[in-house]
């Protein structure tokens, strides 16, 4: 769901951009250097005390999120840290660890009181590559990376899809210790108040992270996923847990291409400003959806290709589809796991670690087959 602060962008960032250079060069508007390598956006400077710690925070909500707003809004009060911010500029929620290659990705400063903040038209995972890389900030790296306060849970299996724990897991490859964290937001349930209170009973655990990665007792081979009740200021404690098998429904319905707004996105007269559009990426074949045929079946309809050229293509045809997430029953009963803790009102805290071990068990079954699979083929 899309942030009730941010606008809807139907346009990729890198076409925006083109556009109002096209526009400001009309208009007269100075232009920036085009020989100038600097690469850095405009910011306003904030003060920086070099004897605090670092913290990097980044989302998958988006940059105005009311879960980062109040996150960052803590750390700052607190004094002890130097606030940093890196987030996706619009909902990334279910990226999983997906990162922008062979497009350019936009970088813009946002005001954040008493953080240095920027807005990235990507992912989560490039949100932290990007900040880590040391093109963006002054520094070299930060002390910990947060990750959230992301809305709705990400148990079990849910964390390979999501994309608040896969801006943590891209810290820990970087060697930079990470914690990801959500709230069990329910709809008709939960109000905007509760990423407050979530905040607060989770920022013991932040500041005894930071603390113990001062010591070098914090653990560096895992990352730590957080989740926080519905309603958090009645949890009953951190409980430490493990990865749970749980995992949404995934349903498909098919819709009519009337219902997808991504039909109408074509954007005519392209070539006659110049511009390059190579950046569409993921938008393109929605935007050239620009002809309804009158044939409907099976609640689809059907609609005639159209590529940036303008040129129709009556063997390609566009069927549209949407993604729903729903709930269904756990047959895990184990107290320990992570969403058996949450639902009993626990803050959920679960490492997870980037090993890729097979379990023995599986590892002698599987080496079984592919020698009995290979003697059979020979």
């Amino acid at each position: 769901m899309r942030p009730s602060g941010a606008k809807a962008n139907f346009l990729p960032p890198g076409l925006v951009s083109n556009l109002q250079d096209v526009l400001s060069s009309r208009k007269g508007a100075p232009q920036n250097d085009k020989n100038d390598d600097s690469t850095e956006p405009n910011s306003d400077p904030v003060e920086v005390d070099d004897t605090k710690p670092v913290v990097l925070v980044t989302n998958a909500d988006g940059i105005e999120s009311p879960g980062l707003t109040y996150l960052v809004d803590a750390l700052v009060r607190l004094g002890l840290y130097n606030v940093n911010v890196c987030a996706p500029q619009s909902d990334e929620s279910m990226a999983g660890h997906s990162f922008t290659l062979k497009e350019s990705i936009a970088v813009t400063s946002a005001e954040i009181h008493g953080a240095t903040a920027y807005e990235v038209s990507g992912t989560p995972v490039d949100c932290v590559s990007l900040a880590l890389s040391g093109a963006l900030f002054s520094w070299s790296k930060p002390m910990l990376v947060i990750s959230g306060i992301n809305k709705g849970s990400s148990c079990g299996h849910h964390m390979f899809y999501s994309g608040v724990v896969a801006g943590a897991r891209e810290s820990l490859f970087s060697g930079v210790p990470s914690i990801s964290i959500s709230l069990d937001w329910k709809k008709g349930e939960s109000q905007e108040s509760d990423f407050k209170d979530a905040v607060g009973v989770c920022l013991p655990l932040i500041n005894a992270a930071l603390r113990d990665i001062e010591k070098g007792v914090f653990p560096k081979c895992c990352l730590l996923h957080v989740e926080i009740p519905k309603s958090p200021l009645t949890n009953k404690g951190f409980k430490s847990t493990r990865q749970s098998h749980w995992s949404p429904k995934l349903c498909w319905q098919a819709i009519s291409a009337s219902r997808n707004p991504a039909a109408g996105r074509f954007v005519p007269n392209q070539q006659m400003l110049g511009l390059q559009l190579a950046q569409l990426g993921r938008d393109a074949s929605a935007a050239g959806a620009a002809r309804r045929l009158a044939t409907q079946k099976k609640n689809i309809e059907e609609v005639e290709s159209v590529g940036v050229s303008g040129k129709s293509d009556p063997n390609r045809k566009a069927k549209y589809f949407r993604l729903e997430l729903l709930d269904k029953k756990q047959e895990e009963e184990d107290e320990d796991l992570d969403f058996r803790a949450l639902e009993n009102g626990f803050i959920a805290v679960t490492p997870v670690s980037l090993s890729m071990h097979v379990e023995a068990d599986v590892h002698t079954a599987a080496s079984e087959w592919i020698s009995t699979a290979l003697e059979v083929g020979q």
